[in-house]
């Protein structure tokens, strides 16, 4: 009996998964709405480092991503977000954000199982051209504009994520010209997007409510 009750022991053991096995891994692509301090790479401009001077947002578990691992119940691969970055190579002032651009640091997301990329924000702000929609054979001048850029990410991030769930997530108060490509460009690669709405912000950039407004948008459309 002793001996029965210990073969059933250990079964049940071997049939119990560790910690974590089979929870997804998310991994994000952003910009300053993604980041908070010490939690991406130490070199990568950031917004949110708890300043109460520029937002109510203090603690890492109040931003939207945050919140959609953890009650999603899903594992943080990695988070690659930095302030300011733009799709395309077209940054503030005229400058060349090549080096920062999303196109740029998709080689740096890990192994995920859902990509979420959340960006636009800084090309509708920095002014960039909306250039022409160029699906392949993009030159690198072609990169400074949003359509040829957007393209190429989503392009880059198939290839480089085959079976990886990617969803982009779409700002409020984008240009329309930037909003409506968007859109265009992920029915052409067949990319989920989803259209944020209702976000409370503050210089910008989302508060408490707007952080857990877009959280909840996200965790219902990663649900479908």
């Amino acid at each position: 009996m002793k001996k029965t009750l210990i073969l059933m022991a250990a079964l049940a053991l071997s049939l119990t998964p560790l910690a974590g096995q089979g929870r997804l891994r998310v991994s994000i692509l952003g910009d300053s709405y993604s980041t908070f301090s010490g939690y991406i790479p130490a070199e990568y401009e950031q917004w949110y480092t708890g300043d109460t001077r520029k937002t109510d947002v203090t603690d890492v578990r109040q931003t939207w991503w945050w919140k959609v691992i953890s009650e999603g119940g899903y594992l943080l691969e990695k988070n690659d977000s930095y302030s300011g970055a733009t799709i395309s190579y077209h940054g503030y002032h005229d400058q060349d954000y090549s080096e920062r651009s999303f196109i740029t640091r998709l080689t740096r997301l890990g192994s995920p199982d859902i990509l979420l990329i959340f960006g636009g924000t800084n090309d509708s702000w920095a002014g960039a051209e909306a250039g022409v929609y160029k699906y392949e054979g993009q030159t690198r001048e072609d990169l400074f504009t949003f359509r040829p850029a957007m393209a190429r990410l989503l392009s880059e991030a198939q290839s480089r994520f085959p079976n990886v769930r990617i969803v982009f997530l779409i700002n409020t108060g984008l240009r329309k010209e930037i909003a409506e490509s968007i859109v265009e460009i992920c029915r052409h690669y067949g990319v989920e997007y989803l259209q944020l709405k209702d976000i409370g912000k503050q210089s910008g950039h989302p508060n408490i409510a707007g952080m857990d407004a877009i959280a909840r948008q996200v965790i219902d459309a990663l649900k479908k």
